[in-house]
């Protein structure tokens, strides 16, 4: 299975100078754990829910006055659209993170979370179950 197989197509994204109020208001009404963030340069950068935990709420920041590119993810690994599930399971192993944002060479094309993967691999294990039953 590849990564344009798994990922989610609808990428939200948010401006580098939006709080980080409004993109945690974003994040939790479409029940996403992680916002792509545009910024001016040929990169995006990402933040996630663990950048809120550790960047924003440890520190004791104001949702408010702090902006998304003061504590977002700025290197952010990428799959590419063709990137089989072993390969996005090794990646997001080796990088420690829970989000992969895909691209189609350097056109950001969707995302990929823990979750998806792990509801393929379920599938794929259920139907395992099924074939030797």
């Amino acid at each position: 299975m590849k990564a344009h197989e798994i990922m989610t197509k609808d990428v939200l994204s948010v401006d580098e100078s939006t709080s980080v109020k409004e993109a945690v208001r974003i994040m939790s009404m479409h029940n996403m754990g992680a916002l792509i963030v545009q910024t001016p340069r040929p990169t995006f950068g990402i933040f996630t829910q663990g950048d809120l935990l550790s960047r924003v709420v440890a520190e004791d920041k104001d949702l408010e006055k702090t902006k998304i590119n003061e504590v977002m993810t700025e290197s952010v690994q990428c799959a590419q659209a063709e990137d089989n599930i072993d390969d996005l399971v090794r990646i997001m192993y080796e990088e420690n993170v829970r989000y992969l944002p895909v691209m189609d060479g350097r056109k950001l094309v969707g995302i990929i979370s823990t979750t998806d993967l792990f509801k393929v691999i379920f599938r794929g294990a259920e139907g395992y179950r099924e074939e030797i039953v």
